[in-house]
């Protein structure tokens, strides 16, 4: 019950609920936009116009528009209380079902305003444990407007409980996701017009991304694997054990797949006592030799992001926090970003260290 009740703490305050998805037009020429393509296996709620935690037995697509407040904060979401306010909240200003067909076409369409000549790039974000739908749709247009990003968002929603009891029903619903995502990536990487793929897993949809990059390899489906750009695991929600053997299987990515890790995680803390004291791979320690060993041997890029704030208690969500470092650090080129091996970040100078044994 402990445990339980300190995995609630940051949620104490009212969770947004599916009137956050209702359309207000706004036409502010201050509002600025973000068009995300979402793609679900969560069922849709008639009577909400939400997508509930029951499970669909097929994909569906919906593309939507937000606007973002001309006051927004960085890495703040401004969730409406009451009647949404387009000059202080996200909202949703237009949204469409269409045809999952039109996934590869309508990921490059979305956004079109920095839309670019020829092939443009994807991101496709997979949220964590203990989220409804609204809360990762907008956790997107966040990341997407904090972050200044160019390539077409794409938010993979799988049926999490959204409950901090549902912490066994959403592993559950990790493994029932995982051809869904494995389908998703295909069609993309399928797709003529879209350039490079990005894949963001947070939490527990860290598992479903590695499941599904697994499945991949087994499968012989390598050319979808080459498609891909970055991989990034965010405190990711996995099983140190399980995690090798996975990686043995995937083998080296090109960039080096990239793991984000805080040792003072303390809901990986929580979720490797509720696993039966498994440690989890977001609390590695980068100065360890064994640590720094797995990343030289499979080519993987470990850092240590400790120092970046987080937006909630359990020190879970720092990815958030990433959005302002991340930019400056592609802008300088960092040859770092390409090198595997065990680092350290420092937010402040936007720079890598190497990371050494004690």
């Amino acid at each position: 019950m402990l445990v339980l009740t300190f995995l609630a703490l940051p949620g104490c305050a009212l969770r947004p609920g599916p009137e956050v998805l209702a359309v207000v037009p706004d036409e502010s020429s201050a509002a600025s936009f973000v068009t995300i393509d979402v793609v679900t296996n969560r069922r849709f709620d008639v009577m909400s116009h939400s997508y509930s935690d029951l499970r669909s037995h097929k994909l569906q697509l919906e593309r939507f528009k937000l606007s973002v407040p001309p006051s927004h904060q960085l890495t703040r979401i401004e969730w409406p209380k009451g009647d949404p306010d387009p000059a202080k909240n996200f909202v949703v200003t237009e949204r469409e079902i269409r045809p999952t067909s039109e996934l590869g076409t309508a990921s490059v369409a979305a956004g079109a305003v920095r839309l670019k000549p020829g092939k443009r790039d994807v991101v496709i974000f997979v949220h964590g444990y203990n989220y409804n739908f609204q809360e990762s749709l907008f956790r997107l247009a966040q990341l997407v407007a904090d972050g200044g990003l160019d390539d077409a968002p794409v938010l993979f929603a799988w049926p999490s409980a959204a409950s901090v009891m549902g912490y066994v029903a959403d592993r559950d619903a990790i493994t029932y996701s995982r051809d869904d995502l494995v389908h998703v990536l295909n069609t993309l990487a399928g797709q003529p017009q879209v350039g490079r793929i990005t894949l963001f897993g947070h939490s527990m949809g860290a598992m479903l991304v590695v499941e599904a990059l697994r499945q991949l390899r087994l499968t012989g489906q390598d050319r979808t694997i080459e498609r891909l750009g970055d991989v990034v695991l965010a405190a990711p929600d996995i099983d140190i054990d399980v995690f090798r053997r996975q990686i043995e299987i995937i083998g080296p990515l090109d960039p080096p797949l990239t793991l984000l890790v805080a040792p003072d995680d303390r809901a990986l803390t929580i979720s490797a006592r509720l696993t039966g004291s498994r440690s989890r791979l977001g609390t590695r320690d980068v100065q360890d030799p064994r640590v720094q060993a797995l990343a030289n041997t499979n080519g993987i890029r470990v850092m240590d992001i400790s120092d970046v704030s987080s937006p909630d208690a359990t020190m879970h969500s720092r990815f958030v926090g990433l959005v302002t470092v991340f930019p400056r650090m592609r802008g300088e080129r960092d040859p770092v970003l390409v090198q595997a091996g065990a680092f350290v970040l420092e937010p402040l100078a936007a720079v890598l260290i190497p990371a050494h044994p004690r």
